[in-house]
């Protein structure tokens, strides 16, 4: 019987060095945009011989002047783009100090890089219970990635067994109707999707009807051709749903009015059914939907539900984690009650109205949504409001100020007070009031017709806006944020 001894450990610490002291290397690699970007030195031979992607680039690219193929991925981060070489060089890699975001990134690029071991530890990784909340707080955006980047079976299977649980998760989301075709289908499939049939059926013609925008909202005033239009997109749906599992009531409200999508054969045999249950059909019938008869909460709208017309309810559990000083954001159990006090649509823009109504109010939150950018910033307020100060700081430990994740920021920040004497100034005035955090978010004045509102970093960790210029806002709320019962 032979021994092979095997000396992984030394190779791996060996090649590593490689890569920090790039001895003979003949392939630059310039990564990410400036003014962030960083050129690698590596070694064909290392990259083609572990990564199939490189293979072929490298056989696509001519070596120049100097015999160095020069590449560039300004695509992926400089800090992403680092684990994956160690990983390709050493075959280790750490993810202590990586954020989930990073993580997920890491992952997608690793599946671009066909790396398909990497690709499976990540997604692992990422659905173990300690970091399965970053997931839950981001699963539009994960589950829309999972499907249009192939391969991430895991976290597929993860993402249905959330769909089949609790489907109004990405039914009611904003992000529903862009669904890929094949996650819709993926989802509709499930056989413990816990969700009567009806429902199941108004979402796949609302997904339809959101790829035709041309249709009327009435069906009755639809022509052929519109029903036709309908039906060719939804050609690969509407097999998968379980029209022999409707009462006769749902069957004539929900499905009739769009008779014509159905092939007559189909439609014969669904009346027949309801008619003459006993008698044969030749049409296939899907079993019935596992409902569990211990139902789970029905998410009928997501939960917890927050009376604002800026942030979500993914939104609040971040804010609420951020109070706790949690390390993980709540996922679905929001600990705390947002309810809502001021909103300048409906009660004004004035600063003033703020210091009106939230006279001696406590643990408020302000929430602005900035005009023209999209930003969503704010504060985080433990001291009571005064009406009466004419300008006066006040101590906190505990405040912050935000900017929230939307679609041009892919992750929150954060920002602590951490000069306590100047986390709080009030200033009340009828002609020039002002609430500020520090310097790192300063409101003034009417916040929709004036722009005197900034965000510095004066007494905070850090700058929650990339600039220093004035703003204004499209929308602000203020609201108190209470322990719930």
């Amino acid at each position: 019987m032979k021994v092979i001894a095997k000396f992984y450990d030394r190779l791996s610490n060996d090649l590593t060095q490689l890569l920090e002291n790039p001895i003979d290397y003949n392939v630059t690699i310039e990564v990410g945009e400036a003014p962030d970007n960083q050129i690698f030195e590596v070694h064909s031979y290392i990259l083609q011989t572990r990564c199939s992607y490189f293979k072929k680039k490298f056989n696509e690219t001519s070596f120049n002047e100097n015999n160095v193929k020069v590449l560039k991925m300004t695509n992926i981060s400089v800090k992403v783009f680092n684990v994956i070489i160690k990983y390709i060089y050493g075959g280790t890699i750490s993810l202590e100090n990586l954020e989930n975001s990073i993580i997920f990134d890491l992952l997608t690029y690793s599946n671009e890089l066909d790396l398909d071991e990497l690709v499976e530890h990540l997604q692992t990784h990422l659905v173990n219970t300690n970091n399965a909340s970053w997931l839950k707080l981001n699963f539009a955006q994960v589950y829309q990635t999972c499907y249009q980047t192939k391969n991430l079976d895991i976290i597929q299977k993860f993402c249905n067994n959330i769909i089949a649980k609790h489907p109004n998760t990405i039914f009611e989301s904003e992000k529903f109707i862009s669904l890929p075709e094949d996650a819709l289908i993926s989802i509709i499939k499930l056989d413990d999707l816990q969700l009567d049939e009806d429902k199941i059926w108004d979402y796949v013609i609302q997904w339809g009807k959101s790829k035709n925008p041309t249709l009327p909202a009435n069906p009755d005033e639809w022509t052929s051709d519109d029903f036709i239009a309908l039906k060719t997109t939804l050609k690969n749906c509407l097999p998968h749903v379980r029209y022999f599992n409707m009462s006769s009531e749902k069957v004539l409200e929900k499905l009739w009015p769009y008779l014509q999508l159905f092939e007559p054969k189909l439609w014969l045999e669904i009346n027949t059914k309801l008619l003459v249950p006993e008698k044969p059909i030749s049409s296939t019938i899907l079993p019935p939907r596992k409902i569990l008869s211990a139902t789970l909460p029905t998410r009928t709208t997501p939960i917890p539900s927050i009376p604002s017309n800026i942030i979500t309810n993914e939104h609040s559990l971040e804010l609420s984690s951020w109070i706790d000083r949690k390390e993980t954001t709540y996922t679905e159990n929001n600990p705390y009650e947002f309810k809502l006090l001021v909103r300048g649509s409906r009660d004004g823009f004035g600063l003033k109205t703020i210091y009106d109504i939230c006279d001696q109010v406590s643990d408020t939150i302000i929430i602005a949504k900035v005009e023209d950018t999209g930003e969503i910033i704010g504060g985080y307020n433990p001291l009571e409001m005064r009406n009466n100060i004419k300008g006066k700081w006040y101590s906190s430990q505990d405040s912050f100020v935000f900017s929230l994740k939307t679609e041009n920021l892919k992750n929150s920040i954060i920002s602590r007070v951490k000069d306590f004497g100047f986390a709080i100034y009030y200033r009340f005035d009828s002609n020039n009031s002002w609430l500020q955090f520090g310097g790192a978010l300063n409101l003034g004045g009417n916040l929709k017709t004036e722009k005197k509102s900034r965000c510095k970093t004066h007494s905070y960790e850090k700058s929650i806006r990339s600039n220093s210029n004035g703003f204004s806002v499209e929308e602000f709320e203020v609201f108190k944020v209470s322990p719930k019962n």
